[in-house]
């Protein structure tokens, strides 16, 4: 499953809105010196519109389908890279299969307490949960976030946030 070949590598983190997917992807990717992906930027230029202006004009379908086209896209067109996957994108259109089937899915999981500390301070920057009040908020992690965890749980990876950290992603993937 893990190759010691960062050349010939797909790297995808999945997790929950702010578990810190984007930030540890990037690092990732320079550290290795690979391309870096993340999704949710991609299908915004491939739709040349934003993920809140696709789910008000034509609903969650429609980007979910375009989530999947995209996901399929840059996974076949690269042989290597490291990518953030959205929150959700694991969770729909059996995409947690495609997604260990043509890479090394990591999951970093992180709690819902955390969760909330976080995006509580960047909920304007974060068009699904910009019109939440703190309590809505708090109620839309703990009910999505049970939801996902079936998909979450399917990783070939766990890191927790105590043990997340640069070197210990390098250790799961070439240390496993």
């Amino acid at each position: 499953m893990h190759s010691n070949n960062p050349n010939n590598m797909r790297i995808y983190f999945i997790g929950f809105m702010g578990s810190g997917k984007s930030y540890w992807g990037r690092q990732l990717s320079e550290k290795l010196n690979v391309p870096f992906f993340d999704l949710d930027e991609k299908i915004e230029e491939d739709a040349g519109q934003s993920i809140s202006e696709m789910f008000k004009m034509h609903g969650e379908e429609y980007f979910r389908v375009r989530e999947k086209d995209v996901l399929h896209l840059l996974s076949e067109k690269h042989k290597t890279f490291v990518m953030a996957c959205g929150g959700g994108t694991p969770c729909f259109y059996n995409n947690i299969d495609y997604l260990k089937k043509n890479g090394i899915v990591i999951w970093l999981s992180t709690s819902t307490e955390t969760l909330f500390n976080r995006l509580i301070k960047e909920k304007e920057n974060r068009p699904l949960i910009s019109d939440y009040s703190d309590n809505e908020l708090k109620s839309y992690i703990i009910k999505k976030y049970s939801s996902r965890k079936i998909y979450y749980r399917q990783a070939n990876v766990v890191i927790n946030e105590e043990q997340l950290s640069l070197d210990a992603i390098m250790n799961v993937l070439f240390h496993p």
